[in-house]
């Protein structure tokens, strides 16, 4: 997957809104003295209320900084991961919850009564991050896992490690990527975090950070500057859009509002490009059916696990469930925020071919 160059430390000055980075030629090393300039890196405040560097062109937390620093020296890929890549609050607990079942639908089949892994865990807690994967004497600790494996990530594709996106050959393993209108992005985060932030700041390692959650208004201001982590969000997808174009066979780009209107036209589109397509006994056995029943909002949401458990990283399973719908955005957004916010979306998109929505609108 042919790489669009290795990042350079934000300047203080950058333009914000709509803006950009322009491209860099990679070098071997391209993070390699991240940890020694990060203290140096500009800051802002940012939406969660978290101290963010601007690294690159985009917004990011301490943790997420260490993360890159320490995984183009230690992440290994191999041939048959799949990676998940989504900005967050974009669908990625659903996209978890279908390809860990697509994945492993030999060993844990979806019809199993209660015995399917996603009835006793969060999808959080079947596919981690690879931004919190930490590290032992031996590498990261992903590394124990047998492949495929199946990993994700909110990290954006410039700073992704160059092991994954570099090789044009696949040994750097596939990305599947899903994509979100930004202003339900927004008003999902905005909930989100209202639940969640002191939980979040704690593991962030965001000292410094204001334990306030900002106003709604303040949130948006902060949003449409791109001051949100992994932000801004129109530029992340703008990466991922542009790398899937390159390589299709590599990166799979799919949008939320496309899977909610197709859930099992999706899934089959998931397992064909992870390399396990269903085969014609089980379409015919409803084994589709059974996952996209199985991974849906409502099943999800009213388990006991997602009721009243909480995952490894602290947080409560209830909170990743709110509303999945399209639109919400009019529930917190005025018509004159909305029109501003995809003012600036456009800006940065034209010419770029990607619109978010469904692909009706393409």
């Amino acid at each position: 997957m042919a790489s669009i160059g290795a990042p350079t430390p934000g300047a203080a000055g950058e333009k914000e809104e709509g803006a950009v980075a322009p491209v860099v030629t990679a070098t071997p090393s391209p993070h390699a003295n991240l940890a020694e300039i990060t203290p140096s890196l500009p800051t802002a405040p940012g939406f969660p209320p978290y101290r963010l560097r601007r690294y690159g062109g985009f917004w990011l937390t301490d943790l997420l900084l260490k993360f890159v620093g320490a995984s183009h020296t230690r992440f290994r890929p191999r041939p048959t991961d799949v990676i998940l890549v989504s900005f967050p609050k974009t669908g990625t607990t659903w996209l978890k919850a279908l390809a860990f079942s697509a994945l492993n639908r030999s060993a844990h089949p979806p019809s199993a009564g209660g015995d399917h892994p996603l009835q006793r865990n969060s999808p959080h807690d079947l596919v981690g991050f690879l931004e919190l994967a930490g590290e032992d004497d031996d590498g990261l600790i992903y590394e124990e896992i047998p492949s495929p494996r199946l990993l994700a990530t909110h990290l954006p594709y410039s700073l992704l490690p160059h092991g994954i996106t570099g090789p044009e050959d696949g040994s750097g393993g596939r990305i599947v990527y899903v994509c979100r209108d930004p202003k339900d992005t927004l008003v999902s985060f905005w909930h989100f975090h209202l639940k969640t932030t002191a939980t979040l700041q704690r593991m962030a390692d965001v000292g410094g950070a204001s334990s306030a959650m900002p106003t709604f208004e303040e949130a948006f201001e902060l949003f449409c500057k791109g001051q949100s982590v992994a932000g801004p969000q129109w530029r992340h997808t703008l990466e991922y859009w542009e790398a899937s174009r390159r390589s299709p066979d590599q990166l799979l780009f799919l949008r939320y509002e496309d899977m909610l209107l197709d859930p099992s036209g999706s899934l089959r589109k998931m397992a064909v490009f992870m390399g396990c397509p269903f085969s014609p006994e089980e379409e015919a056995d409803g084994v589709v059916r059974d996952i996209v029943e199985l991974c849906s909002f409502g099943t999800l949401k009213g388990l006991e696990v997602n009721r009243s458990g909480s995952t490894m990283l602290g947080l409560k399973n209830e909170d990743f469930f709110r509303n999945g719908t399209v639109g919400d955005w009019s529930s917190c957004m005025t018509l004159d925020m909305a029109a501003r916010l995809d003012g600036i979306v456009a800006e940065v998109l034209q010419g770029s071919m990607l619109t978010f929505g469904a692909t009706s609108k393409d």
